[in-house]
């Protein structure tokens, strides 16, 4: 059954709440850094000049001829060998898994569609990450650690830290605004969600959201406007014990800076966990805390269907590159492939590894055990839809999509990582990708890939 939407009815907005605005002048806690700082582990070279040199290579492997596998014999009768094709590889595909079939008859195996052109490391955080997100424009990241410090920094043609944030309050959810993609929005644990510049390096404003429900979980800006949906929920110890945690999903406007409108949440106002927005803003898609997704129409702002998808919480939703199914990860350990045309109907399941879905674990000496709840993002496209990256204790791992059994097929082990990977990002620009893996031990490491074209 297809879903057929409404053109969209006007509607009267909430009452405004309280907003706070933000002088020019940055207050003490929020420290921004006035001069961008080198980042660790930067690369000597501009990294648009290495990955130039890369396409040339690839382009010359693949003009060349394959070798002869037959020999070839003169008019005297004797046998001429194969004339020497063969060349080396790339030096920068170091990774075994991605080059192991790339050495045959001198070019390139099409079956290994990334190799990984080089590996750095961004190391200005001393905590666990919860969120690492790449810009619309693919220029800057934001990263947020554990304890409340926010750094935005680029890495094209090297890596630098643009601004740095601190925060008294806790601070658990981030996202870019869409237009201007310059703004920062940063959810926090008591009730707030603030709007930061990141090019003047300062607050904006402060909005109010609910005091009942102080835990901003998740925030999704539309692509069509100046909207975004905030997603707030109650503190754990607030709910009867084994229902899941009461939440609002709300949707605000960041010129106006108030509250639209409150989406209904059936049977119950749940915690909503994650949000994405297709395309075009028209169709939002929510994974919540009771199991159950709920696909919301945006032009006629009410659910469109819903169903349950996972034993437990669903942790990570996001739309596929045809917008006509629905990918989730959920407490349950499985990646789920959803057609949004038939209501609850599964294409693919795959079950994944914990370290992939969490909760997270960081052991150490003396017994010491760090636990950490999904928060970021645990999967995230390649430009065309077909591969997928997701985590893993020792670095980020990439799958290729395929419409059989199994549903995932290995294709490339980022590694890199001593610490458990809790969220990725992948950032694609035609040939070359910058995959993006975050970890406990503070370190987010920024993988280059050269995508080959067959």
């Amino acid at each position: 059954m297809s879903l057929c939407f409404q053109p969209a009815k006007s509607k009267d907005g909430f009452q405004a709440k309280e907003v706070k605005p933000v002088s020019s002048q940055a207050s003490p806690s929020e420290a921004a850094s006035s001069q961008p700082q080198q980042a660790t582990h930067t690369s000597s070279h501009p990294r648009h000049k290495r990955v130039q040199d890369h396409e040339k290579e690839r382009r010359e492997l693949f003009s060349k001829p394959p070798a002869q596998t037959a020999e070839k014999r003169g008019e005297g009768g004797e046998v001429e060998p194969p004339p020497d094709t063969s060349s080396d590889p790339p030096e920068s595909c170091s990774d075994s898994r991605g080059c192991q079939s790339g050495r045959e008859r001198g070019g390139l195996s099409a079956e290994q569609p990334f190799i990984k052109l080089s590996q750095e490391e961004y190391g200005e955080h001393h905590s666990s990450i919860m969120h690492c997100r790449v810009d619309c424009s693919g220029r800057r990241v934001a990263s947020l650690d554990v304890d409340g410090v926010i750094k935005v920094w680029s890495f094209n043609p090297i890596m630098q830290t643009k601004a740095t944030i601190m925060s008294k309050s806790p601070l658990l959810s981030l996202e870019w605004a869409t237009k201007p993609d310059r703004l920062l929005l940063l959810g926090s644990g008591v009730g707030t969600v603030r709007l930061y510049d990141t090019d003047a390096k300062k607050n904006l404003y402060e909005m109010n959201i609910d005091e009942t429900h102080p835990r901003i979980l998740s925030l999704a800006c539309s692509p069509s406007g100046s909207s975004f949906i905030c997603s707030a929920a109650a503190l754990s110890g607030d709910s009867p014990p084994r229902l899941p945690v009461s939440g609002q999903l709300l949707l605000w406007d960041t010129k106006t800076v108030k509250q639209q409108l409150q989406f209904s949440l059936e049977p119950d106002p749940v915690a909503v966990n994650c949000t994405a927005f297709n395309h075009n803003g028209n169709l939002l898609v929510t994974g919540a805390a009771d199991g159950v997704i709920r696909l919301f129409d945006m032009q006629r702002y009410e659910s469109a269907m819903s169903w349950k998808a996972h034993d437990g919480e669903v942790y990570s939703v996001e739309f596929s590159y045809d917008e006509n199914t629905v990918f989730s990860i959920g407490e349950d350990g499985k990646f789920i492939q959803w057609n949004i045309h038939r209501c609850g109907v599964k294409q693919s399941e795959q079950a994944l590894a914990q370290d992939a879905t969490g909760p997270f674990i960081l052991s150490g000496y003396s017994g010491y055990k760090q636990v950490q709840v999904p928060r970021g993002r645990l999967f995230a496209f390649d430009s065309e839809g077909q591969h997928i990256l997701t985590c893993s204790g020792s670095g980020g791992l990439i799958y290729r999509l395929t419409d059989g059994e199994p549903a995932l097929e290995s294709v490339l082990s980022l590694g890199g990582h001593k610490a458990p990977v809790v969220t990725v990002d992948w950032c694609s620009a035609v040939d070359c990708g910058t995959c993006l893996t975050a970890s406990m031990d503070g370190k987010i490491k920024l993988s280059t890939l050269l995508a080959q074209k067959s």
